[in-house]
């Protein structure tokens, strides 16, 4: 299994990704949450297709907090059903990911 995860949301509104992101950081659960925004995203919600303005949250974190990680994002969150996606790190930067266990 690998030691590292990347997982991303995406939000309505700058202010809610804010909040996500310090939420997680003071809590331990990441090391670093990026957002990235206004993005446009185009899905299908209920028979429709909608068009919507999101800010993406990018956070860096261990595995082993991936589970806490979600049940915040969903406790946080105001989309029914955020969009919430897990991708493991297989390398990068030795020192990153030694600080990323070091801040969570």
């Amino acid at each position: 299994m690998n030691k590292y995860i990347q997982i991303a949301t995406t939000t309505s509104n700058k202010e809610e990704a804010n909040k996500i992101a310090n939420t997680l950081v003071e809590k331990k659960l990441a090391a670093c949450v990026q957002i990235l925004g206004s993005i446009e995203s185009i899905y299908k919600w209920k028979g429709k297709i909608e068009k919507a303005n999101e800010f993406l949250c990018l956070i860096k974190s261990k595995a082993i907090k991936e589970k806490e990680i979600i049940f915040m994002i969903k406790s946080l969150h105001s989309y029914e059903i955020p969009e919430i996606i897990v991708t493991p790190i297989i390398g990068g930067n030795e020192d990153y990911l030694k600080w990323i266990d070091e801040e969570t």
